[in-house]
């Protein structure tokens, strides 16, 4: 895969990781992972690859902003907020720079790393498409047994926030058919369409099933709710509820995107 020169790559990734800190969409430390990730993606994906991480990233911080303030007591739960710290950027874009790289370097064919590419990025998408236009409904229920309960609880699924994960892997999808035409890069358009749809929707399942069953959740017995913070936001300190402790929301989001990569590679 041919990419960027390095000093371009590098320059382009601090305009991109600076207007995004300057936005609050990332903290300093994810600003700084951002422009690693950016360098690497461009230096190795060139435009295809920098515009696919765009194609994920720009759209789902403009998502965060929609409700804003209904959804503000559910971000308060949420273990990091809404600006992404290094590990969440690194959750979301590990795997797709290690695609990246490996086609570079020849460790990997070319399609090869474009199909783990968009299923990674697909799944990612969807997860964050479901969890900020989700997150806008009162009453979903939870995936492992239907049950009704508050916005926000890990594991839960409404049929807004699945119509969401699906079109976020389309959009992606779209946008490496779209991409690649644009590259010249010769591409079934099915195939990156099915990648998206399928590696989107499933990630975010998976997502929301680890969310219900195993992810790490406290619960504070002042507020009687449960959050994914160690501390709550009233200051009190929370105690385990259920999970392993190892498993964290980034995490769940990494193993969805590997998810994702995975039907990336077996819907070619």
């Amino acid at each position: 895969m041919s990419g960027g020169g390095w000093v371009e790559a590098a320059v382009i990734a601090l305009i991109v990781a600076g207007a995004a800190y300057k936005v609050r969409a990332l903290r300093a430390s994810g600003a700084f992972t951002a422009w690693g990730i950016g360098t690497l993606v461009f230096a190795c994906g060139g435009w295809w690859g920098t515009l696919m991480l765009l194609a994920f990233f720009l759209p789902s911080s403009v998502l965060s902003f929609l409700g804003r303030t209904r959804k503000a007591p559910l971000n308060a739960e949420y273990a990091k907020g809404e600006a992404r710290d290094a590990a969440q950027v690194i959750a979301n874009g590990a795997l797709v720079t290690l695609a990246l790289v490996a086609g570079c370097a020849g460790w990997i064919a070319p399609a090869t790393a474009r199909h783990l590419v968009i299923g990674a990025l697909a799944a990612a998408t969807a997860d964050t498409w479901a969890t900020e236009i989700g997150g806008l409904v009162a009453t979903p229920r939870l995936i492992t047994n239907g049950r009704l309960v508050p916005a926000g609880t890990s594991g839960a699924v409404s049929p807004l926030g699945l119509l969401a994960a699906l079109l976020g892997g389309l959009w992606i999808g779209g946008m490496a058919l779209l991409l690649g035409r644009m590259s010249g890069i010769p591409t079934d358009p099915l195939s990156p369409l099915l990648i998206g749809g399928l590696g989107g929707t499933v990630g975010s399942l998976v997502d929301s099933l680890l969310g219900a069953t195993v992810q790490r959740v406290y619960w504070c017995p002042h507020c009687e709710k449960e959050t994914e913070r160690q501390v709550h936001r009233c200051g009190t300190p929370t105690r385990p509820l259920r999970g392993w402790s190892w498993m964290t929301n980034d995490t769940v989001n990494f193993i969805a995107t590997l998810i994702g990569a995975i039907i990336g590679t077996l819907a070619r």
